[in-house]
């Protein structure tokens, strides 16, 4: 089976570059206990959202198609998306920030396809499915908070990051694959976890992409909407947490009026949150980011611009008002007097492209070494030089197959035969020369002997963004992180409890065998005494049926003393007898009758 889906549009517009991180869902590893952590966390959120969540949200589950019962596949939530024009691809776990923006601005949810294990089912660290599929999915049903997800990736995937981001970001990978790993050793753990909070408090200045992370993290991860009296809410972190999405409402945690000012708060993956952002409506999240996309290098420029393509020391862009776009790693930047940039230069593999699309003969192999050039006006034009016609060039010589000099306003001068002069759109690129001397008072910034000199033409450079223009073309394989999830080894005994919960499924399911269910319940407490959530399911299917009475009051007294014992288990099965209460209810019934008629 292909990793992805041929039929969604959405998923069929992605770039080469992203389908690095899509990978195989392997549906078929799922397994019945799986299953089961999905269906309570499905059914305690039904119970709990219903009231506090924001009123798209349990209408987007079931225009998405996402079943209570089982774990849903990707097809069938690509086949459901589709419908308001997205998609979802698997990945493995945590992705670089810079690719999941991307992939947003494709309209495509990433959905981590691991399944949280018993003992995290309250929250986990790891992005696992409930948290994509049964948080994020839901809400972009609504219009107006689609378009702010798209246009939030269309910024992030811009975002100047840094070298000390994807540290940080490893470091988070790393703690949260310990963290769901059963039997981790809690030494590993804590070194894991003094990592990431070093990396945090060693970031520097926070990077574009940073300071967009923290927007990212207290809107579509944890944001709270509507009054800070009585907010709703809408982040996908909160509505795939159990435990967190009924805490975040009570008192102790701060509730601050959201705005630009949020960039300045940093967040803790690791534990819950002790403040949350409240915003008034979905469009009020626009504003917002469109504020913060305002200051960004992509939109400013310029000086600034260029500098926080340095500053990365990655992969970036600079594009000249010509429309020209320089990919590389960007070095150094020359001023005039005004401190208006002159000259740019890049060190490595570089490449020339026009709107996204990589210019012939000016990918990397070209410009191996890197790639330099003037930035303005040329002294005696009135007019910018991307403007220029050609008979303006001809009045200044400057002709194909004849010797030039070009004098530019900032003082550099570059002499030498004009081999081509390159246009698009009306608008003049690039002039390359041979034989050619480029300078600046005494400074030679390019000589003869390093063999053709390509010439950026523009008047300024109006955007600064990160990553390559023309990205499968500069073959730029994404940091792919070399750490993999780490699948829960099975053994004969697990084999055993898997079999058990699948048997209680089954006659669920088939409404038939609960003749059987005294037997299973007494394997399983023999065989795995501390597996709560089969005992519950099992209760549950008796008060349902209302048989077998002696043996639901055992079930029963076994629950409360697993409860008596474990302060985060008596938590679970105080949610567990809550929800059998409540599904005798009338308004539960009607809520499962929707939900069977939507799937």
């Amino acid at each position: 089976m292909q990793p992805f889906s041929q039929t969604n549009k959405a998923v069929k517009s992605l770039p080469n570059h992203l389908l690095q991180f899509a990978v195989d869902q392997r549906y078929d590893e799922y397994t019945p206990v799986d299953h089961a952590v999905w269906r309570f966390i499905m059914r305690q959120n039904i119970f709990f959202l219903k009231e506090y969540a924001h009123k798209v949200y349990f209408q987007g589950l079931l225009d998405t198609g996402i079943s209570f019962e089982r774990i849903p596949r990707i097809e069938e939530m690509n086949d459901i998306l589709g419908r308001i024009d997205w998609g979802a691809v698997a990945v493995d776990g945590f992705i670089p920030p810079a690719a999941f923006m991307e992939f947003q601005a494709y309209k495509v949810l990433v959905i981590a396809c691991d399944m949280r294990q018993i003992h995290h089912i309250e929250y986990t660290p790891a992005p696992d499915i409930v948290h994509e599929a049964a948080g994020h999915a839901p809400i972009i049903v609504d219009r107006e908070y689609s378009k702010y997800l798209q246009r939030f990736g269309e910024v992030g995937a811009k975002a100047m990051s840094s070298r000390k981001d994807f540290e940080l970001y490893e470091a988070i990978r790393h703690l949260s694959i310990l963290k769901e790993l059963p039997n981790s050793d809690p030494k590993d753990i804590e070194k894991a976890t003094r990592e990431v909070e070093f990396r945090q408090k060693n970031l520097g200045e926070p990077s574009e992409m940073a300071l967009l992370s923290r927007l990212h993290w207290w809107t579509v991860e944890y944001g709270l909407i509507g009054t800070l009296s009585d907010p709703k809410i809408y982040g996908a972190g909160l509505l795939s947490s159990i435990g967190e999405s009924v805490s975040c409402l009570e008192a102790n945690v701060k509730k601050i009026p959201y705005s630009i000012e949020a960039k300045n708060t940093p967040f803790d993956i690791t534990t819950r949150q002790p403040q949350l952002f409240v915003c008034r409506d979905f469009q009020h999240l626009m504003d917002v980011l469109e504020e913060f996309a305002s200051t960004m290098a992509y939109q400013v420029g310029g000086l600034a611009g260029i500098n926080k393509a340095i500053e990365c020391k990655n992969t970036a862009t600079a594009e000249y008002s010509s429309g020209l776009q320089t990919s590389g790693v960007f070095t150094e930047v020359m001023t005039d007097a005004k401190h208006e940039p002159i000259y740019l230069r890049t060190t490595g593999p570089t490449a020339l492209a026009v709107a996204n699309k990589q210019l012939d003969r000016h990918g990397k192999g070209r410009h191996a070494d890197g790639f330099g050039s003037p930035i303005g006006r040329w002294k005696g034009m009135a007019t910018p030089p991307e403007n220029l016609s050609d008979d303006q060039l001809r009045s200044i010589g400057v002709i194909e197959g004849k010797d030039s000099k070009i004098e530019f306003e900032s003082g550099i001068t570059v002499a030498g035969r004009v081999e081509q002069v390159l246009r698009r759109d009306g608008k003049l690129l690039l002039i390359t020369f041979s034989n050619c001397r480029a300078r600046l008072g005494d400074r030679v910034l390019f000589d003869p002997a390093w063999g053709e000199f390509d010439m950026a033409v523009g008047e300024r450079i109006r955007s600064a963004f990160n990553g390559a223009a023309d990205k499968d073309a500069f073959l730029e394989v994404a940091l792919v992180p070399k750490e993999r999830t780490i699948k829960v080894p099975s053994n004969a005994t697990r084999k055993k409890l898997e079999s058990l919960y699948q048997q209680v499924r089954d006659i669920r399911e088939r409404k038939m065998g609960y003749e059987r269910l005294g037997e299973i319940w007494e394997t399983q407490q023999a065989e795995h005494p501390t597996d709560w959530l089969l005992s519950m399911e099992i209760f549950e299917l008796l008060d349902d049926t209302e048989q077998q009475p002696e043996l639901k009051e055992r079930i029963a007294q076994y629950l409360k003393s697993v409860a008596s014992q474990n302060k985060d288990k008596a938590t679970l099965v105080d949610w567990g007898f809550r929800l059998v209460k409540y599904h005798k209810m009338p308004e539960d019934r009607a809520i499962r009758e929707r939900a069977a008629a939507a799937h």
